[in-house]
């Protein structure tokens, strides 16, 4: 029996294991470098595996290594949920007030907790698999500079994830080569000028209207200074100012975000902004100050990486199951591996009937037969990573 024949074999002998897993996870959320509960469940789990995961420095995430020696490849999936309240009926609905797994990383740790178990169970590989859980994504910058900074890529070769989506029916796989998920950053500009009286704008600083001139023309700026194919984007999600209507208030503020799919423009971006704001406010008289966060960089898909994953997801869900993933604007930080060796992410079709359920909101929910395509795809993608970098080793640690 070969090894993808054992890992489909394991899988159907215990999807109800799985299913009830994510279950638990989905009832029990907890938010970024809080994981301590998920963390020690994981750790149990694994250690009945008879594998032996090794906390991450902060306490909480994971990294389990299964097989020795040989080529490293590592799978990472993040544990972490969001501040959101759970709006499902459902007998695994949160447990925890204004907590929930609003983004499938319950499905995602469940994923890769089985992928440890199935090859656990096969004795030899030819190399290793390093299992990296890994806590705070939704966070800014995010909880993987955490896994650099730890050591636990050292000496792998390549780095592959997965993410749900929502969009795509169950039993297909999303790919796609170059960048699938765009840079995130943080954006918060601060207006401050005089006051005065709404009769004479003409004696202060029309502070509401210096706002106004920095919503509306440092985004239409950016379309004409970016090359548009690094689709560079400026949203508002906050306007604050004011609280009388005769009066000009004497401060304002602004808070929103910045994403981008090119690397070397993300690179350029904070400055860009920076100085466009600066611009625009100060030619209406206001002072500026801007607080920009850099967090999380572009995922651009290594195309051997992908090819990998294409040949494990033929083998996983057939050809016709294999569709091309759009570029999302969304943010992964996922994207920090690649700063230590090339990477790669896939999309896993979620969708059971109905509408779309949508990430990051209340009501999102999987179809869980998602999760033994996971499994299987992800644990094939492995075995063929190591295969191929046994028979051709490439440089560990590079791009």
């Amino acid at each position: 029996m070969s090894a993808a024949d054992a890992v489909d074999r394991w899988v159907d002998t215990h999807t109800d294991e799985l299913v009830a897993t994510r279950r638990h996870l989905h009832a029990h959320p907890e938010l970024g470098f809080a994981e301590h509960e998920t963390t020690a469940y994981l750790e149990r789990q694994l250690r009945r595996a008879g594998l032996t995961p090794q906390r991450l420095p902060g306490g909480t995430g994971l990294v389990c290594d299964i097989g020795s020696g040989g080529p490293v490849t590592v799978l990472r999936a993040d544990i972490d949920a969001l501040p959101l309240p759970d709006l499902k009926d459902v007998p695994y609905a949160s447990t925890r007030a204004g907590l929930c797994h609003a983004c499938g990383h319950d499905v995602h740790t469940t994923v890769l907790l089985g992928v440890a178990r199935a090859l656990a169970a096969q004795g030899d590989l030819p190399g290793t698999v390093r299992a990296v859980f890994q806590p705070a994504e939704e966070q800014v910058p995010g909880g993987a500079l955490q896994v650099l900074e730890s050591g636990a890529l050292d000496g792998a070769t390549r780095a592959f994830a997965l993410h749900c989506d929502p969009s795509v029916p169950v039993g297909r796989v999303g790919l796609r080569t170059g960048s699938i998920t765009a840079a995130c950053d943080r954006l918060e500009v601060t207006l401050t000028g005089p006051g005065g009286h709404t009769a004479r704008p003409q004696l202060t600083v029309d502070l509401v209207h210096a706002l106004a001139r920095v919503v509306t023309e440092v985004p239409g700026l950016l379309g004409r200074q970016v090359d548009p194919r690094a689709a560079m984007s400026l949203v508002w999600g906050a306007v604050g100012a004011g609280v009388a209507a005769n009066a000009i208030p004497e401060t304002g503020s602004l808070r929103g975000t910045v994403r981008v799919l090119d690397r070397e423009v993300w690179d350029a971006a904070e400055g860009l902004v920076r100085r466009l704001v600066h611009r625009v406010g100060e030619d209406s008289g206001a002072t500026v100050a801007v607080e920009y966060v850099r967090g999380v960089p572009p995922v651009v898909n290594d195309p051997r990486g992908v090819a990998l994953l294409r040949s494990a997801a033929i083998e996983t869900v057939g050809g016709e199951g294999v569709v091309l993933s759009p570029q999302s604007m969304g943010g992964e930080d996922f994207g920090w591996f690649a700063e230590r060796l090339p990477i790669a992410l896939a999309r896993l079709g979620t969708h059971g009937g109905g509408d779309p359920l949508d990430l990051h909101r209340g009501t999102f929910d999987v179809d869980e037969r998602a999760i033994g395509v996971g499994v299987r795809l992800m644990a094939r993608t492995a075995l063929h990573s190591l295969a191929a970098d046994a028979v051709a080793p490439s440089r560990a640690g590079t791009v």
